[in-house]
Parts: structure tokens; sequence; C-alpha cells
């Protein structure tokens, strides 16, 4: 008995299999690995890219192409020998639609035995729309749990953090680390006198005066209440206490208007700086900048005191 498909079989056999493929929710297509010639290619792709004519698959599917896309995957679909290595699968926002789609790339042997690529190809945009909406959402959430509401600069815990990784830059390669504190002097006054809303406008303008005239490289936070911090990385004292007497300066000649009203504020301040900090936490060297910040206060205010930090 001869088991052996006959030429009507085989034409059966295929209409079937474009059925199925016809049938699909996908981009189906067939392009010759050396031509790019389309061998095939499914209703879908008739539905969203129309005819393709005498296009080859990059001048089909895409938008712009001078010639076989950078990004086509047939180097890896084929080992050192040019034998097939299985399904690549991969992702790929479309040149010409803007679509996303997950992409299954195959080398196969097609029916006169030459090297194809078969590529099946599902709208993924729905969910990577999704993806970047909740990626968006993860770094806004991110951005806000570092961010002082008010004044829009880093809060405490963002100071830490980013001030901790500073610190360990600057033990690593022994560079000089300095952090200025200042607080608002007679803060309690403006608040009781024009009310919490002229306050925020007070610390408000306070952060974009103090963010307008530190460096890039400056790590600015408002840390509680009144009281702000900058950790100055490759910093010493000099360098430190001319940067706080500018902040100084800054706050005591500006003048805020508020419902008519002239405020004027200013502000006291604490430095500490180490050229070696080996042995110093972030905590202990904000301790140090409250301490002076401290004295600046008991000595009549509007003013800076430092500290230098010894290497033991």
């Amino acid at each position: 008995m001869n088991n052996t498909p006959d030429a009507s079989q085989e034409a059966t056999q295929g209409a079937a299999v474009v059925t199925v493929l016809n049938s699909l929710d996908a981009l189906i297509y067939v392009a010759d690995m050396s031509t790019y010639e389309l061998l095939f290619i499914n209703d879908y792709a008739r539905q969203k890219w129309g005819e393709p004519g005498n296009k080859r698959c990059w001048e089909y599917l895409q938008k712009d192409q001078q010639g076989p896309c950078t990004f086509c995957t047939n180097h890896k679909l084929l080992d050192e020998q040019q034998q097939p290595t299985g399904v690549y699968v991969w992702e790929f926002q479309n040149t010409q639609n803007k679509h996303w789609y997950q992409c299954r790339d195959e080398a196969i042997r097609w029916i006169d035995g030459r090297l194809v690529r078969i590529e099946i190809a599902t709208d993924i945009s729905d969910r990577k729309r999704m993806e970047q909406e909740l990626e968006a959402a993860r770094r806004e959430a991110e951005y806000l749990a570092g961010t002082d509401a008010l004044t829009r600069l880093n809060n405490r815990r963002a100071f830490f953090k980013l001030g901790e990784q500073v610190l360990k830059e600057a033990q690593r390669f022994g560079r000089p680390t300095s952090i200025i504190m200042f607080d608002l002097d007679h803060f309690k006054q403006i608040n009781d006198t024009w009310g919490h809303s002229a306050g925020d406008a007070v610390l408000q303008r306070v952060a974009t005066l103090a963010e307008a005239t530190i460096r890039n490289a400056d790590i600015l936070a408002r840390i509680g209440g009144e009281e702000f911090a900058i950790l100055l990385p490759q910093t010493d004292m000099p360098q430190a206490r001319i940067l706080a007497e500018r902040i100084r300066q800054t706050l005591d000649s500006d003048t805020l208007l508020i419902n008519g009203t002239d405020i004027h504020v200013q502000a006291s301040f604490g430095i500490s700086s180490c050229e070696h900090c080996d042995d110093l936490t972030l905590a202990g060297l904000l301790n140090i900048a409250d301490e002076q910040l401290y004295l600046s206060k008991q000595h009549g205010r509007n003013r800076i005191s430092v500290h230098q930090i010894s290497k033991p």
C-alpha cells in the first residue's frame, strides 16, 4: 500500500494550513532569508498593512527603511553552520503603526528547500501601555517618597539615601565632604503674624533661592520644618563657607511680597567638614553641623558657625 500523499492531498493540506494561519489574530509572514522576498502573508497582515505587491519584508512592514532592517533577527536564527537554531522571541515597536508586538521568529526550510524566516507577531500594545503606565507610576511614587511636598526639594529620606552614597565615595577616595545646615530665624513669628500660607510661601521662596545658588552635584533637602541641609561632595571647609555665605546674603537681601506685605527672612547656618571621613557616618556629620547651627542661634542668628573634623 502506498502511503505517500499525492499532489491533491498536499494541496488540500496546504490549503488547510493557510486557512488556520488566516484565522489567527496575529501577523504571520514568511520571507526569504537572503532576498527578503515575501513568500506568504496572512489575512491579518493584509488588513493592517494592505497588499504587499512586490515589496520585500522591510519595505512592506516598516517605515523609512533604506535597506534590510538593522533590527532584523536573521543572524539570530542560524548557527555558524547556517542551520536553524529554533524559535527566537522578542518585543518590538513597529516603525509604521507604532504598535508593540511580541515576535516569534524561526528559520525553517520552505517547500522548495530554501531557508526562510517565519514570524508570528502578536499585538501587545495594550499590555505594553499598561506596563509603561505602571512603571511611570512606580517612578512617580519613588520620586514622591523622596520629595518634600511643599518645596519639591529632597526630603530627609532622600537626603540620607543619596548622601550615604556620596560619603562612601568620599571615604573610598579620600575626598573632602561638607554639610551646610540652615534654619530660618524667627520663622514662628511669620506663621503667627501672617498665617501658615505665608509661612509656606516663605519656605518655597527659600527653597528656590537656595536651589539656584548650589551646584548640580550638591544635595539640597528640607529635612524638617524650616530646617534645610546641603551635602557638598568634594568640598572643603573654605569652599563650604563661601557657599553658605552666598546663601545667607541672598536670603538676607530678599524680600517676599505677600498680600501687600513685605516679608523679610534671615537664616542661621552651621557647617561641618571632614577631609578624611573614614570613620564618620552621614548622621554624625549632620549632627555636628546641627550643633554649629545651634551655636549660630545662640550668638545672635543670621550668622555662620563651622567645625572642621580632624583626622584622628
